[in-house]
Parts: C-alpha cells; sequence; structure tokens
C-alpha cells in the first residue's frame, strides 16, 4: 500500500485544510499534529524536537507526538486519514 499510502495521506492533508480549524476540538487538533508528526518525521528529526519544549502550547505538542511514537509511519498515516476522512463526513464536506 506504500505509493497508495502516500497518496491518500496527501489528499488527507489538503483535506484537512477544508476544514475549518474551531470546528476540531482542542484534544483531536493534536491527536492529528502527533499523528501527522509521526507519518512525516525521520528518527534524526525527534532530537530536535524534544529541545522545543520551552512553551506550553509546544509541551502539548510534544506531548500529542509522544502519544502516537508507538506507531510507525504508515500507521500513523492510516490513522490520520481516518480521523480526516471522519471529520470531512461529518461536516459534509
Amino acid at each position: 500500500m506504500g505509493k497508495n499510502l502516500d497518496i491518500l495521506f496527501d489528499e488527507a492533508f489538503k483535506n484537512a485544510q477544508l476544514i475549518k480549524q474551531a470546528s476540531v476540538p482542542i484534544d483531536m487538533q493534536l491527536i492529528l499534529y502527533g499523528l501527522y508528526k509521526q507519518a512525516t518525521t525521520d528518527d534524526s528529526d525527534h532530537f530536535f524536537f524534544r529541545q522545543e519544549t520551552q512553551n506550553l502550547r509546544s509541551a502539548f505538542k510534544l506531548n500529542a507526538w509522544m502519544q502516537v511514537n508507538h506507531l510507525t509511519p504508515d500507521e500513523a498515516k492510516k490513522k490520520y486519514i481516518e480521523i480526516i476522512n471522519k471529520l470531512m463526513k461529518e461536516r459534509n464536506l
């Protein structure tokens, strides 16, 4: 599913831009952020991100990412796609 998954993930990311951010609960935004980071960041970037915990917002984002850190990039992409598709359907987009 590799190449197709990447295409579907890119489409989901583009579709996410159509969803009004204010209509998505903060906890769901953080989950999506964590999944996106896990899906798109290679291991060499993990150390850099850990250094950016200077403010509360960054700490919440880091926590969201760490919650899905156990997933492979492909698993994170699949979950991200599922959530975006659900949000699009709920909003009739």
